[in-house]
């Protein structure tokens, strides 16, 4: 997607308002420790559950409620943000959550998986600020400490009108088809291979690492990509051949279960800015079996001096 969508540009509009609003004060709510036990599960621990409770909380209430309470009972003062289109702090999203809820007051954070891992929690999202439009689809990084919302990256694309394979960009067709992810003793396992497949393929272009960790049965959710394994061979085998000094740097790996996320820098050519893009693998016994993905033009400027990375 590039900065100039319709979507981004009233995301655009409504950050410039948001600096001119003040917080609002809202109802307490209950604590995190409470609401957490609606994410139990799967083997989660009370740390991730804690987490990933708390992230959805905050989405949801900024987002869809402007809720600035959330904000001052989970986030820190001193928010670092890697979004370039808002400042650090605090203040910033509280102000942020006002001006959505007033401009956009049906605006939904529709979460559909959410993983923890270590500090990090990722949620995958469909954002729609007016009913009956497709919206964006969103992957949301943050980073815990001391129990509060520290930092966040996120990366955001239109949902478009059609698919090159059928399907949409947020359901799970590989069987089970839960959004939830597997038991926790899967997570070093999964990391570890998607690591590798991940590196093999993307890093260093060779193909032949599909054959290695892509499963028989693989669904692809990126909509210019056609299903399957042929799928992937021939859209990436394109992709490489158009862009041979492609150079593709892994930020961060997150993972729980059965699923595992890539936070990447792709850069198709020696000084372009590049894109932003989110990975998201399922594996079952030991082969990739399902992908998502989120790709988002880093911008020239930003508003704050974090990047985006």
């Amino acid at each position: 997607m590039t900065p100039t969508s319709s979507a981004r540009k009233a995301l655009v509009a409504v950050l410039a308002s948001a600096a001119l609003l003040g917080a609002a004060a809202v109802p307490a709510v209950a604590s995190a420790p409470a609401f957490a036990a609606s994410f139990a599960g799967y083997g989660d621990s009370a740390h991730l559950g804690y987490q990933k409770a708390v992230t959805v909380r905050v989405l949801k209430g900024v987002f869809e409620r402007g809720d600035t309470d959330v904000v001052d009972r989970y986030v820190r003062p001193d928010y670092i943000q890697h979004n370039p289109l808002a400042p650090d702090g605090a203040e910033t999203l509280k102000n942020l959550g006002k001006a959505i809820h007033q401009q956009f007051p049906d605006a939904e954070y529709d979460v559909k998986r959410v993983i923890s891992e270590g500090d990090l929690v990722l949620v995958h999202s469909n954002v729609v600020l007016t009913p009956g439009a497709r919206g964006q689809a969103v992957f949301d990084i943050f980073r815990f400490q001391g129990g509060k919302i520290a930092e966040h990256w996120d990366v955001g694309q239109e949902v478009p009108e059609s698919s090159a394979n059928g399907n949409d960009m947020f359901s799970t067709v590989s069987w089970p088809q839960t959004q939830r992810p597997g038991p926790a003793w899967l997570t070093a396992y999964n990391k570890k291979l998607v690591t590798k497949a991940f590196d093999q393929l993307i890093v260093d272009k060779d193909l032949s690492a599909i054959d290695r960790y892509w499963g028989t049965e693989y669904h692809q959710h990126n909509p210019a990509i056609a299903d399957g394994v042929e799928g992937v061979k021939s859209g990436l085998g394109g992709y490489f051949e158009a862009f041979p000094q492609l150079k593709v740097t892994p930020k961060r790996v997150i993972a729980e279960g059965d699923l595992v996320a890539v936070h990447s820098h792709y850069v198709n050519a020696p000084g372009e800015r590049g894109q932003a893009i989110v990975d998201l693998f399922r594996v079952r016994n030991g082969k990739i079996v399902e992908h998502w993905d989120v790709i988002q033009d880093v911008p020239a400027t930003s508003a704050n001096d974090n990047g985006m990375f």
